[in-house]
């Protein structure tokens, strides 16, 4: 079992490059050369410092990182996620990702929101071991679609008067989604902590096959040799009322930061905004718009955009976990 802990997600990533690099052996599922580390404990004990952060060796975009939250907690299963990622085409049936997370988590079966469900236990019994959200289904997931979640379930914890979650996944692919998925997940931790009344424990990254693929070794290897400790401070508290939540999240995924003016969740949506606009061709508004987005998530973008300026990369590709 390969544990590690870390106080930022930054730490985290270059830590378990690291390790997989060291300690990984060669599979190869579906003949993709893999080197993977069966059984990994991941723990981040800040989790409001959910974004992965290492550049030169690691740029991720961070308005994928957004819409694929919004997208999870709002219930969507919606096309609108391809304008940050076109990559995920490739894993659609019928243009829809059969395992996307989100309808699973809001409306499992067409019936219960999960996400309710398990803020609902908790009121009720702040010692409940029953606080579980299921994102695999093997009825869907044994039928030969494209798509298969990764994930396999969420649980939450109130001990000590702290908020406690852990994640457990099959699989993960440690340069492209672990920079994503832990920005998602710490994302649900906190606002369920939120409302619940309590401070924000410690996040558990459970996963069976950590791996990284052939092609993305030279880039870990440099993460793990680059990484420089992280003084940032986290994320600025993401807080919003049950009762608002879908308004919220239906206002930033619009990219609309004046109908979320005043709150954490603005820039989310000037994030997402600034995005739309690179995409259409207004970089200059894509600039402008990142230009007021304080903290991590603005200057990431702009590293971002700089990133694919200079690979000139046609702007119809310029979405998606790599590079």
């Amino acid at each position: 079992m390969l544990v590690l802990s870390a106080g930022d997600a930054t730490g985290l990533f270059a830590a378990a490059c690291e390790a997989v690099l060291a300690e990984g052996i060669e599979v190869r599922p579906r003949g993709m050369t893999t080197q993977e580390v069966m059984g990994a404990h991941l723990r981040l004990t800040d989790p409001r410092r959910r974004f992965v952060d290492l550049p030169p060796a690691r740029v991720i975009n961070p308005a994928f990182a957004v819409a694929e939250a919004v997208w999870i907690l709002s219930g969507s299963d919606g096309p609108w996620i391809y304008d940050f990622n076109q990559e995920l085409l490739r894993y659609t049936d019928g243009g829809v990702l059969r395992g996307a997370y989100g309808p699973r988590l809001r409306r499992w079966h067409g019936t219960v929101d999960q996400l309710d469900a398990v803020r609902r236990e908790l009121l009720a019994d702040a010692d409940s071991r029953r606080a579980v959200v299921t994102l695999y289904d093997p009825q869907r997931d044994h039928s030969g679609h494209r798509d298969v979640p990764c994930t396999l379930a969420y649980r939450f914890f109130l001990r000590a008067g702290r908020l406690e979650m852990h994640t457990t996944m099959r699989s993960q692919d440690l340069w492209l989604g672990f920079p994503y998925d832990i920005f998602t997940a710490t994302l649900i931790h906190e606002l369920l902590a939120g409302w619940l009344g309590a401070p924000m424990g410690d996040y558990h990254h459970h996963v069976d096959s950590l791996h990284l693929y052939a092609h993305n070794r030279d880039g870990a290897m440099k993460a793990a040799t680059d990484a420089a400790p992280v003084d940032a401070p986290g994320m600025a508290p993401m807080t919003v009322e049950w009762d608002d939540l879908e308004f919220v999240l239906g206002r930033v995924a619009v990219g609309d930061y004046a109908g979320v003016a005043g709150s954490a969740w603005a820039p989310f949506a000037r994030v997402l905004a600034s995005y739309r606009a690179w995409r259409a061709g207004d970089r200059d508004q894509a600039r402008s718009l990142t230009a007021h987005i304080p903290g991590v998530l603005g200057a990431a973008l702009g590293r971002w955009y700089d990133l694919r300026t200079t690979r000139s990369t046609p702007v119809i590709h310029t979405a998606g976990g790599a590079p």
